[in-house]
């Protein structure tokens, strides 16, 4: 189980492996071929609501992640989607977010890591 995490406007990579962006919205700016997507999974990303609560606020990092993770746990067929990508080869979670300590993406990778262990992703 190999989960990269990626900006959409960095240069894509062979290692990126299977590219899935997770983003909602298309990265502004991007053409499809100047990203490589190979699959865009919008019901794996926050919902608007959340994402216009949490406004990039990293004093609202916490309660997001676990807001997000409840979202998460509510979307069952999208996240074994991408879960069955995930155990057949690398996949690369590509997003458009500027703060890449503080995204959804690295909520969305612990997420399915503690799944794949058997925990609920909390």
């Amino acid at each position: 189980m190999t989960i990269r995490l990626k900006r959409a406007y960095d240069p894509p990579a062979a290692s990126d492996g299977y590219r899935v962006l997770v983003d909602r919205l298309w990265p502004r700016g991007l053409t499809k071929e100047e990203a490589h997507i190979d699959l865009w999974l919008k019901d794996v990303a926050p919902s608007t609501e959340l994402r216009k609560w949490y406004n990039h606020d990293p004093a609202r990092w916490t309660e997001f992640g676990e807001r997000y993770a409840a979202e998460l746990r509510e979307r069952e067929a999208a996240v074994d989607q991408l879960a069955a990508l995930v155990r057949e080869r690398t996949v690369t979670l590509v997003y458009a977010a500027k703060d890449t300590a503080h995204c959804h993406p690295l909520v969305l990778k612990t997420f399915l890591e503690r799944r794949k262990r058997g925990k609920s992703g909390d």
